[in-house]
């Protein structure tokens, strides 16, 4: 069954959503572009952060007026969540709950937190999803370009005044992702490919295969740079092609001899073993075992995942990046934020 998606902004009207508060609770990339867009889309937006953050020093700058984030509950008809995922429960309980106002609206920008059950909303409150595919700064440099990107829109429970799906399609389009399409699916199926996609392919995979490949032409005695260079750094340029024209077009832009070598690797990768390690992630995703470790480690103070992160810092990959990074700077040129969410 093909998904339903609504595109056109004469098909997702502001409306619903003018002359009401929306509060973006935290000021990480995703949540500062989001702010941005709506605000100049010509809604009303209040930024809900701890006082001490750098996301606030930020919102002050881009000229907001940060409140508390319980504050900003109060005053929200939208809150938006943009805080880390293995966060929202615990600031949502201590902070937003207590403080929103009946028939109001809770947004999230995954899934995650409602599919595990992390966030548990009253039946008073309309609970909506907005996940645009892609990061914060691509999301605003389009907007800002008169484009959008995709997203995901769900609605998980209606508000009292069946208010959910309007006020959830507005917000899509004041981000400017109704100039793309916005796709309807549901908060779990969000949530279950997202994950198994993360670490499937997106960044569990391709990390593991760099790594892989790295290692193998180090210890056949070649330079770091080079393997870098060959296994990494032309990742993107892989990757841009895939994202504008997909698979097929991808290998029709790249050498006979390149393509040739990708469908004899295909053959080997692609074998009952590592079929099987993808049904195992999924299977994980599915009944919350990925999730449970997580939330596991969170409680424990993250000392497995900091282990992991910093064992990567320190592998000779870093180093070799760096110095092929360097060649594609400018001298003024200052590295990228990430896009993690943020209070």
């Amino acid at each position: 069954m093909p998904l339903m998606i609504t595109r056109g902004t004469e098909n997702a009207p502001l409306d619903p959503l003018m002359g009401k508060t929306i509060s973006i609770l935290g000021y990480g990339n995703q949540g500062r572009a989001q702010a941005l867009n709506l605000r100049d889309s010509g809604l009303q937006v209040i930024i809900g952060n701890r006082p001490d953050s750098q996301g606030t020093q930020r919102a002050k700058a881009d000229g907001f007026e940060p409140r508390s984030i319980p504050e900003a509950s109060e005053m929200a008809d939208l809150a938006i969540l943009a805080l880390p995922d293995e966060r929202q429960g615990e600031i949502y309980s201590s902070s937003i709950a207590p403080h929103l106002k009946p028939g109001s609206h809770l947004g999230f920008l995954t899934g995650f937190a409602i599919r595990y059950g992390q966030v548990k909303p009253t039946t008073e409150l309309g609970v909506i999803m907005v996940a645009p595919k892609g990061p914060g700064a691509t999301l605003r440099q389009r907007f800002e370009s008169g484009l959008g990107i995709p997203c995901l829109f769900a609605i998980h429970q209606d508000s009292p005044e069946k208010s959910a799906h309007a006020i959830g399609l507005a917000w899509a389009s004041g981000i400017g992702c109704a100039r793309a399409g916005i796709i309807h699916t549901t908060f779990a199926a969000e949530a279950e490919t997202d994950l198994f996609g993360e670490q499937s392919v997106l960044v569990g995979g391709m990390t593991a295969l760099i790594l892989a490949a790295f290692e193998t032409l180090v210890e056949a005695g070649y330079p770091p740079e080079l393997a870098y260079v060959e296994c990494c750094h032309e990742a993107k340029q892989v990757a841009d092609l895939v994202y504008e024209h997909g698979l097929a077009s991808m290998m029709k832009a790249i050498s006979n001899t390149a393509e040739f070598g990708a469908y004899h690797t295909i053959e080997q990768f692609d074998d009952e073993a590592m079929r099987t390690k993808m049904k195992r992630l999924l299977r994980d995703v599915l009944d919350d075992s990925f999730t449970k470790r997580m939330l596991d480690d969170r409680d424990a103070g993250f000392p497995w995942f900091e282990s992991q992160r910093n064992k990567l810092k320190q592998h000779p990959i870093e180093a070799a990046g760096e110095s092929i990074r360097s060649l594609m700077r400018r001298p003024d040129e200052e590295s990228h934020e990430s896009n993690r969410p943020a209070e």
